[in-house]
């Protein structure tokens, strides 16, 4: 059975068109046509406002949404703390958890992130194990518990099973790092293998980083991830590199690719801190790097070199990670914003640019090539802005409202897969379920 809507601005390709008529059936766009050229059968049902395709969110730590409100302006050691400190911090919560309340509050945060208008999201899951680091009786529980709150929840992900094996180079898990650790690359390979996908959930994975994944176990990882998406955290702190160097004698970067771990399907998370050389081979691997601005704006990281990655070949793609906020549109204008603070010029990033990187370039580093286009035969994802709201009123309904002007609470309507969602009345709801499950959590 088919279902019709009349969109009354929609993002196609790169320009906004206006009355546009999208045909669904089997989750998928099976017609895009201008209005006119309609045959006059049942009616349209309209969509007011501009619709853009799904947004992807390819960067979470779905625990972390526990933090907000409570390590943003903790005083730690004498100050506002750092990276570090702010770790002791998510560790708290990492302790704590169980199936359960993991399910709940991954659940809660993921139809935050549908309100919000994401329709798929990329999980970097590592905490895997009790709290003595030894298996539950399902060695991927608690990866199942994640795919079953997003299925819950109404929106897709990739699962992208982390290695975690070390507290830093050459130093044993300690503390609740003993919840991430298989032990070594092969065991995590293998309970990885046990992990299944389907139409909405992909399985991919990661390497938590140069300090958590031994140099001799990285080409293990990578083996492991071969044709589906590997996500990094990249260069984040001056001090991983620092480490690396002193180690390795050479970048976080230069390891990777001597690991054999960059690729097309290699997302770099972060990639704050890099030297041209790391430009480079990011740039020449056909890389994606993956920039969360309010986080790492948050943890005091530092602004990343989007426009020179992008320069060097590299593409973008957003997420929201410790979410700290979730609002896709903050994150897009938040690279080219933090961008001017930076270089004190402007226009470095369209507006077509940033929403290409939160669309179709998203879903593809997550698994999902077949989304983040309105066109045929794309997944039937659709984000419906207000275009009356306080933020939105008198923008022009051009590509500049979503990334400039729109913010989270401005999206109306959001389709996963040819199911629609009416947001705006279920905000509240979701505000108590996060209350819930935020205080079961902690």
């Amino acid at each position: 059975m088919s279902t019709s809507y009349l969109l009354e601005k929609a993002l196609v390709g790169d320009r906004v068109e206006d009355d546009v008529v999208v045909t669904v059936e089997d989750g998928r766009f099976v017609d895009v046509l201008p209005r006119h050229t309609g045959d006059g059968d049942a009616r349209p049902i309209r969509l007011a406002g501009l619709s853009l395709p799904g947004l992807a969110n390819c960067h979470s730590h779905a625990f972390h949404r526990a933090l907000r409100g409570h390590t943003q302006g903790s005083h730690t050691r004498g100050g506002l703390g750092s990276f570090w400190t702010w770790r002791e911090q998510m560790y708290a919560v990492a302790e704590r958890l169980t199936p359960e309340t993991y399910y709940e509050l991954a659940r809660a945060t993921y139809r935050e992130m549908l309100a919000a208008g994401i329709t798929a999201v990329g999980e970097f899951h590592y905490l895997h194990h009790q709290p003595d680091g030894t298996a539950y009786a399902d060695p991927n529980e608690m990866g199942h518990a994640l795919i079953a709150a997003a299925r819950d929840a109404g929106i897709r992900i990739a699962l992208l099973d982390t290695c975690y094996l070390a507290s830093g180079i050459g130093k044993e898990p300690e503390g609740v790092q003993v919840r991430y650790s298989d032990g070594d690359a092969d065991r995590w390979a293998e309970r990885v293998d046990a992990l299944k996908g389907d139409d909405s959930t992909v399985i991919g994975a990661a390497i938590h980083s140069v300090r958590a994944v031994p140099k001799d176990q990285i080409p293990t990882v990578s083996h492991q991830a071969r044709g589906k998406p590997l996500h990094v955290h990249l260069s984040e702190q001056v001090a991983e590199n620092e480490q690396c160097l002193a180690a390795h004698g050479c970048t976080p970067t230069e390891l990777l690719e001597g690991a054999g771990a960059l690729g097309e399907m290699t997302s770099a998370v972060h990639a704050t801190h890099l030297t041209d050389h790391d430009l480079a081979l990011l740039g020449g691997s056909q890389a994606r790097a993956c920039f969360c601005p309010t986080t790492e704006r948050d943890l005091g990281d530092g602004v990343g070199p989007a426009r020179a990655l992008a320069d060097h070949g590299a593409r973008l793609t957003l997420g929201s990670d410790s979410h700290a906020v979730i609002d896709p549109f903050e994150e897009m204008r938040a690279v080219e914003l933090d961008e001017r603070l930076a270089t004190q010029k402007r226009g470095h990033w369209t507006a077509i640019d940033l929403l290409h990187a939160a669309t179709h370039e998203g879903h593809a580093s997550l698994g999902f090539p077949d989304a983040g286009r309105i066109a045929v035969g794309q997944r039937a994802d659709l984000v419906t802005l207000d275009l009356t709201s306080p933020r939105t009123a008198g923008t022009g309904a051009g590509p500049e409202t979503a990334v400039f002007a729109a913010v989270a609470e401005d999206v109306r309507s959001v389709m996963v897969d040819g199911v629609l969602h009416e947001t705006a009345a279920t905000r509240h709801e979701i505000g108590h379920e996060l209350q819930a499950a935020i205080e079961g959590a902690r």
